[in-house]
């Protein structure tokens, strides 16, 4: 089979490459096209891609190019991990809401909204090039947002799901918390991409045993320290939220600290010249140490696990993704995006049933997809009004002088990637 990786010169590539090494018996892979517009890092990323797959002894072709048609070409999945205008557009993500006293991060709140309105219209190119070329394909997306991202390649009419690892993270942290082996580890995972919480963590799978309360009580601080949230709060939610929600549950602490260091941008664009030097190592014939401090981690684990599933039915059965609700929660649209578990093979993704949710959840999740319903149709059909009143709508924003002021900056920071403006 052939997948291709459009962005495939990204730094997060030579762990995808080792995953796909180190599991070719679920995912065997004859050809691997690496898309992006970029030569120069397509020849550093490819030439460590090459080698990885060489000193692991797999058979397959790994191809480099810029042209997006020819990459895609016969592929059978197309992996996205775009990133529109680079780390210095999302250097501006992480800058401009803090001087309106709001967080600021590139997948969340006003920030998030200047990626989405970035890459929306890029990735849904891409995605008609690709039912072009191979209208069969799967395209799996890890572009963020993801919810919105995949939200407009369905909306689209194109097969896609969304992905994202911080189920794969929590599955992995809380598999050594209970020493156990991770493919024990059941997730009840649920709520919108970076907006999530585990309310249960099963041994066994879908029915097996809750062992959170007993998780919490043994190793309440480890979880809340990697949260970066007060065991207290943790405790008395009982349950596990994505990190994300710090930016909600602790909003003004979080922008105090961010107005006090360089922005997450600042240290991964240095982090990136590092490693696109160490790529460059002829020598060099694994991933290196300091890929796993750029973030993404089991990225290549969750990807061939989905893609395997997608094409042939050979990943796990069960897996967290990014769909379509279809009444899962009855208090979203029906075409809302949602991640949460679900039953994963050819024909897709199927949510798995979820129970009864707290109104603290329920409440939230509303609101932000009410937010992104907002920030898709700004993306698709841009204007001024539509930014704001996506801004206005997000629980991080939410005043109208707050909206306002941020629209102003959004469209300045983003004009050269808005058609629009």
């Amino acid at each position: 089979m052939k997948l291709a990786v459009v962005g495939g010169g990204s730094t997060y590539t030579p762990e995808l490459v080792d995953g796909f090494a180190r599991m070719r018996d679920t995912l065997p892979i004859e050809e691997l096209a690496l898309v992006d517009p970029s030569a120069d890092r397509l020849e550093l990323v490819g030439g460590l891609a090459r080698r990885i797959f060489a000193k692991q002894g797999h058979p397959g072709k790994i191809v480099t190019t810029a042209d997006v048609d020819a990459g895609v070409a016969g592929a059978d999945a197309v992996l996205l991990q775009l990133r529109v205008g680079g780390q210095a557009a999302r250097e501006q993500d992480e800058t401009w809401p803090l001087e309106c006293g709001c967080i600021g991060q590139e997948t969340t709140g006003a920030g998030g909204l200047a990626k989405a309105l970035r890459t929306v219209p890029v990735v849904l190119d891409i995605a008609e090039r690709v039912r072009r070329t191979n209208p069969d394909a799967w395209i799996i997306d890890f572009t963020n947002p993801v919810g919105i991202v995949t939200r407009a390649l369905l909306k689209a009419g194109h097969k896609a799901v969304g992905l994202c690892n911080v189920a794969i993270g929590f599955q992995r942290k809380f598999a050594g918390l209970l020493d156990v082996v991770p493919s024990e580890i059941h997730l009840d995972h649920v709520g919108l991409n970076h907006l999530t919480w585990e309310t249960a963590v099963r041994l066994g799978g879908p029915e097996g045993e809750d062992v959170l309360p007993r998780l919490l009580a043994e190793h309440g601080d480890a979880v809340a320290g990697d949260l970066r949230m007060p065991r207290e709060l943790i405790d008395r939610l009982g349950v596990v939220p994505s990190y994300y929600l710090r930016y909600y549950y602790g909003h003004d602490e979080a922008v105090r600290e961010m107005r006090t260091k360089p922005s997450r941008a600042v240290e991964v664009a240095e982090m990136e010249k590092r490693l696109l030097e160490m790529y460059g190592d002829p020598q060099l014939d694994e991933k290196p140490e300091l890929l796993a401090k750029r973030g993404g981690a089991f990225y290549s684990e969750a990807a061939v696990d989905l893609a395997a599933s997608l094409l042939s039915g050979a990943g796990s059965p069960y897996q967290v993704v990014n769909t379509y609700n279809n009444g899962t929660l009855p208090f979203l649209p029906d075409d809302a995006v949602i991640e949460v578990q679900a039953a994963v093979d050819t024909n897709g993704a199927t949510p798995l049933a979820v129970g009864q949710l707290d109104p603290l959840y329920t409440g939230l999740t509303a609101n932000v997809t009410a937010y992104e319903d907002l920030a898709l149709e700004a993306a698709l059909r841009g204007g001024r009004e539509r930014v704001f009143k996506a801004l206005l709508s997000h629980p991080l924003v939410g005043q109208y002088e707050y909206a306002d002021r941020l629209t102003g900056r959004l469209i300045a920071h983003n004009r050269e990637h808005l058609a629009w403006a």
